[in-house]
């Protein structure tokens, strides 16, 4: 298995001089867009540039906030909208298709200082999932919603609704035909109000075929010292029988708490994380005195073991982000107080 690992914070550190380095962060904040066989040789120049471009102006959203005494949750929401509106990710905008031809969306998000955490799964009209997912930890008694409930519920706080095409773009469509025609599965009529065939445009984006597990995800601790995550997702190309994955499953794909000192969101097989509970587990590590970057490759190279790939993002009470992966990509960055905006997309990159 392959396993590359990024320690930003390490150099960002090492960037910002030694006078940073001796004290923590006074906040922090990394962001990730997904996982995946992510290789030089797969993206143009131009396709490189467009998701750094995009990892840049959602890291520097979040980072704003913080800057400015903002809130960890405010942060995370920001920087996860903005990459819910970008069709270069698999999340609200550029979602991928279930077999049925339809955008189903999951989201969740965990405030650290009390562990109250909301999540939201098979969103289909409610443009943000992530404003969805935190309307239901602030604003009901409970703390995950699925399906038309979940939308009807984001529609009474006044979020915004948008038709289900709003969500479609051509390359994720065509992904989805062919994953369907390599499995011998009807391929679906293109979705109402969708352009027609060849009307669209191709996003700049990897091919067709890349390994990508899509979900985005931000991890923050703010100046008051309260971590959080957020996660949001379309899921897996052709899902069928309404799965959901890891992402809206607390302490699988989202996970927060500052009584162990971390913030997590996950992304890749969701399955395994469900099954191995990654990201609590990598809380324990960190409660435990293992960094960020350690506790997050110690427990993707475990609970990976089990099969599948990702990786995951996180950020410890001292406000250093780590990040793990058992890909050869994942589109991130980070940024604290301490320390300069980083933004990278392949496993190499040292």
């Amino acid at each position: 298995m392959l396993v590359r690992r990024l320690a930003i914070a390490a150099l960002a550190l090492a960037l910002a001089g030694p006078a940073a380095a001796q004290e923590p962060a006074r906040w922090a904040f990394a962001i990730h867009g997904g996982a995946g066989v992510i290789e030089r040789a797969n993206l143009s120049p131009e396709q490189d540039a467009a998701y750094r471009a995009a990892l840049s102006r959602a890291l520097e959203a979040g980072a704003a906030i913080l800057r400015e005494g903002g809130t960890s949750l405010d942060a995370i929401q920001t920087a996860i909208q903005l990459m819910e509106d970008d069709p270069l990710f698999n999340a609200g905008r550029g979602a991928v298709f279930t077999a049925e031809g339809r955008n189903e969306l999951d989201a969740a998000v965990m405030n650290g200082r009390d562990l109250s955490a909301g999540a939201v799964a098979g969103l289909t009209t409610t443009r943000h999932p992530i404003a969805a997912a935190r309307a239901v930890m602030e604003n009901s008694p409970h703390v995950m919603l699925i399906g038309a409930g979940a939308d009807t519920f984001a529609a009474s706080q006044d979020l915004e609704q948008v038709e289900p095409s709003w969500f479609f773009t051509e390359r994720r469509w065509q992904g989805l035909e062919s994953h369907l025609r390599e499995r011998d599965l009807p391929i679906p009529a293109r979705p109402a109000g969708a352009p027609a065939p060849g009307m669209a445009a191709i996003e700049p984006a990897p091919p067709l075929n890349e390994r990508k597990f899509g979900t985005v995800g931000a991890v923050a601790l703010d100046q008051s010292g309260t971590l959080a995550a957020g996660t949001s997702t379309g899921g897996t190309t052709g899902k069928r029988w309404g799965r959901v994955g890891d992402v809206p499953v607390l302490g699988a794909g989202t996970y927060a708490s500052n009584r162990d000192g971390c913030a997590v969101s996950a992304t890749g097989d969701g399955e395994f994380y469900i099954r191995a509970t990654v990201a609590r587990d990598i809380c324990s590590r960190i409660a435990a005195g293992a960094s960020s970057e350690d506790a997050g490759q110690a427990e993707v190279d475990d609970a990976l073991s089990l099969g599948g790939y990702g990786g995951v993002i996180v950020v410890d009470a001292q406000g250093v982000p780590g990040f793990a992966m058992t890909t050869s990509g994942m589109y991130r960055g980070a940024v604290t107080s301490a320390s300069p905006a980083v933004v990278a997309i392949y496993a190499d990159e040292e």
